[in-house]
């Protein structure tokens, strides 16, 4: 059963779970996503189940298959079958936010054995939390603090690496990592409900473009940690909620890991190598 502990020094909540420390490293060619593997047995164009591992009781961890190629990405795998995982992402969060024991979805990616991945299949996660969890509640309740939301403001133009309708890309004025990436619709759009059929396309569209500027900036599948922050599903309004995506490359030079240090999990400051004006030009000439 999975517990959640919180720390009395730091206040830090962990869910400590024993059942999913023996969970599978599946690098090899019996791929368990594939059609016909063990999580995919008949063919599919998308796919969701319960995560067989899960790090949540209940149900409330799902594995999301982006599609059935196995050596594909955002950025290969073609409109329809990007669009196609962006639609899944959004079943996904209602139908694990319509229940009434989950209060946030949290949709997530690890890729690359750099970024923890098990399996090389292209795929997503989800997560129904029985609460808004800390990093959404602050950004949440920052926007309140300042009574503005930050996402709306429009970006420092060297810092934008790519639009698609009205979507953009952009480095983070202070990323955690050399090369992250932040995509959000420039109106005020609080979850993928409310996007639409047509601004969830524009997402997919310029997910596409944005790894596919990764992909080539490092010459090779960067490795990388994505989430999705919308509005939360507990019911209540939360007027500062801005639908974004949150993308760090985990590499700072091809094959090279960024490692978060002992400074700075220490200290709570990160410092970064780069400067994001210069990150943002190298992924625009990408």
């Amino acid at each position: 059963m999975a517990e959640l502990r919180t720390d009395p020094l730091t206040g830090v909540r962990v869910v400590v779970n024993g059942s999913r420390q023996g969970r599978p490293r599946n690098r090899g060619a019996d791929c368990p996503f594939c059609p016909g593997g063990l999580e995919a047995p008949t063919p599919y164009a998308v796919r969701r189940f319960p995560n067989r591992w899960p790090a949540l009781d209940g149900e409330r961890c799902e594995v999301l298959l982006y599609c059935p190629e196995h050596e594909a990405s955002w950025s290969t795998m073609g409109a329809a079958r990007a669009e196609a995982a962006v639609e899944l992402w959004h079943d996904c969060t209602v139908a694990l936010g319509s229940r009434p024991d989950v209060a946030y979805v949290l949709l997530f990616e690890n890729r690359g054995a750099d970024a923890g991945a098990t399996v090389d299949h292209p795929h997503g996660q989800a997560f129904g939390l029985a609460e808004v969890p800390d990093a959404p509640a602050a950004l949440l309740a920052r926007g309140g603090g300042l009574g503005r939301c930050a996402l709306c403001e429009a970006p420092a133009k060297e810092l934008v690496v790519a639009e698609e309708g009205d979507w953009r890309a952009w480095v983070p004025q202070a990323p955690l990592f050399p090369y992250a990436l932040r995509i959000a619709p420039r109106e005020h759009v609080a979850d993928l409900t409310e996007a639409g059929p047509e601004g969830r396309g524009a997402l997919a569209a310029l997910l596409r473009t944005a790894f596919g500027r990764l992909d080539a900036l490092f010459g090779a599948p960067a490795p990388y940690f994505l989430w999705v922050h919308q509005r939360p599903a507990d019911g209540r309004s939360w007027p500062w909620a801005h639908l974004y995506v949150e993308i760090n490359a985990v590499w700072r030079a091809p094959g090279v890991p960024r490692y978060i240090a002992a400074g700075e999990l220490g200290s709570g400051i990160y410092f970064t190598p780069l400067e994001p004006e210069a990150a943002a030009e190298h992924l625009r000439e990408a």
